[in-house]
């Protein structure tokens, strides 16, 4: 097999650990993880590492979302001599805390929108500095992802009450309670960049999708080439994914998501890379 981003050693047979609703029917064979709920099966770790055993595979694929983001997974399979491909453990956990994140990506020079560096502790101290930034502001749980774990705060009145609801969710969902403030901007345009780096440290991006269209922070369309940027603006979005991509030690196929503002021609905030399906 050629080498791919994410592998530091051949690979002979790949294990593809894929939901079967999105699978590309293109394998030399499948396997069965379990029966019943996804928890005892397709989540349930164990039984990935089984059925890559079971067919001989010494290398395995996340796949789409999940196993791709979970270091735990990225871990085993070290530990179990099977080459992951992605992003070792040790960078996703960075990048799964928010607020590491986001110093990983100001120190690389990336924009971030007003708010934050550090989780907040307080109420008084999050009202307070929503209050410096100016409203509308939007609170982000630090372990939330996927569109979940954010509320938007329109008016100060609504602060205390709307602080104690995202955290309580935060702390149910997460399993960490912890929330940092930001301005939220409005109107905005949300493009992508689609980056892929190597075990060597070399990072490419593969040009840029606009994913604006959303509903409760979940992306509904996604256009590429993404419409109606300038040449130069399109060259400084790429170029800053890359810069974050490198300063996070980043490996494989990923995504780095941009806010332009209402516009669309003013690069006003990054996010750092996420793992996306390569």
């Amino acid at each position: 097999m050629s080498p791919v981003a994410g592998v530091t050693r051949p690979i002979r047979k790949l294990l593809v650990a894929n939901r079967g609703e999105i699978a590309v029917r293109m394998a030399d064979e499948s396997v069965q993880i379990g029966h019943g709920p996804a928890k005892r099966s397709y989540l349930y770790v164990p039984a990935i590492i089984e059925a890559a055993r079971a067919t001989g595979a010494d290398g395995i694929h996340p796949g789409y979302g999940f196993h791709s983001e979970n270091p735990d997974f990225a871990e085993v399979c070290e530990a179990e001599g099977l080459v992951f491909v992605g992003a070792p453990a040790a960078v996703m956990a960075r990048l799964g805390d928010k607020s590491t994140a986001r110093a990983l990506m100001a120190d690389a020079g990336l924009p971030l929108l007003p708010g934050s560096r550090d989780p907040v502790d307080t109420v008084d101290e999050a009202r307070d500095l929503a209050g410096d930034i100016g409203y509308p502001v939007i609170l982000e749980a630090v372990a939330g992802g996927g569109g979940r774990g954010m509320r938007v705060v329109r008016d100060p009145g609504d602060f205390a009450a709307a602080w104690q609801q995202t955290r309580a969710n935060a702390t149910a969902v997460f399993g960490d309670g912890r929330l940092y403030v930001e301005r939220y901007l409005e109107p905005a345009r949300h493009v992508e960049a689609q980056i892929l780096a190597d075990t060597h440290g070399r990072v490419v991006h593969l040009g840029l999708r606009d994913c604006s269209l959303q509903r409760r922070h979940q992306k509904l369309v996604e256009e590429a080439p993404a419409p109606g940027l300038s040449d130069e603006l399109a060259e400084r979005i790429g170029a800053a994914a890359v810069r974050g991509a490198e300063a996070a030690g980043y490996v494989g196929a990923g995504t780095v998501e941009f806010l332009l503002d209402g516009d669309g021609q003013k690069l006003t905030h990054a996010t750092p890379p996420r793992a996306s399906p390569g």
